[in-house]
């Protein structure tokens, strides 16, 4: 019998590149995802929060980390991304790791209250001010989550108290974990004078501005897409092992 050549249906698809979402796009399959496919808001914070603390385990096992205690700062901005960073902060606690959280501007918002709720509930401790010693945040942690500015907050210039913090972030010596958009990034052009996040976690799917990422750890959560949402919109995104929510690229 004749074995089947490299043509044959047997053979692997080519994989194809995966794709970097431009502001627009990364709008519009949040907006598919609320009105098409009836996730509810709360839903998909919850599902980018818990993949979130998922990345961080992934990368800095409890075990591996080099102080006593896995202890790490949350710093929350007041929207989405700072209340995905509550999220974040809360399973982390479930997991067993030490949170402590900077959420500057608390949001308004009934939902990113009930948040805020959560964590207080779990005795996550709430930092009344960022320490503007860099040392003192090096010495107090083992690594900080940066979930300040995602996707709605990276348009116009800065405000405070976000320059001081990002001003405190580029000199720290722990690593840095950026949600979906690193602090300080444009969604598309990146950033040629901001932070320097040692991981990235990827929401749904890359943003274009990932592209100019240079630390060591890429992971994207975008497992809980819908398939018709991935085709759609040609993310072309990793097969995920097993069980997993999150996967490095």
């Amino acid at each position: 019998m004749e074995k089947p050549t490299c043509n044959s249906t047997h053979s692997k698809k080519a994989i194809q590149p995966l794709h970097y979402l431009s502001r627009a796009e990364a709008t519009s399959i949040e907006k598919e995802l609320l009105e098409e496919f009836k996730f509810g808001h709360q839903q998909l914070i919850e599902i980018w929060g818990h993949a979130s603390a998922m990345a961080v385990t992934k990368v800095f096992p409890r075990q591996s980390l080099s102080k006593k205690q896995p202890t790490l700062l949350v710093i929350c901005g007041c929207e989405q991304n700072g209340a995905i960073g509550l999220v974040c902060a809360r399973h982390l606690r479930v997991f067993e790791y030490e949170p402590t959280i900077f959420y500057p501007k608390k949001s308004s918002n009934p939902l990113y209250r009930d948040f805020t709720t959560q964590c207080e509930k779990i005795d996550i401790p709430f930092l009344s001010y960022l320490p503007t010693e860099v040392q003192l945040i090096s010495d107090a942690y083992n690594l900080v989550v940066d979930a300040m500015l995602g996707v709605e907050d990276s348009l116009g210039e800065l405000s405070e108290p976000y320059c001081t913090i990002l001003a405190t972030l580029k000199q720290i010596r722990i690593p840095l974990v950026s949600l979906d958009v690193p602090s300080g990034w444009d969604v598309e052009m990146g950033s040629s004078d901001g932070i320097s996040p040692d991981v990235l976690v990827s929401l749904a799917a890359p943003k274009q501005c990932a592209t100019r990422f240079m630390g060591k750890h890429h992971l994207v959560a975008g497992r809980f897409l819908p398939y018709d949402v991935q085709k759609k919109f040609e993310l072309n995104l990793p097969e995920y092992p097993g069980t997993e929510c999150v996967v490095s690229l």
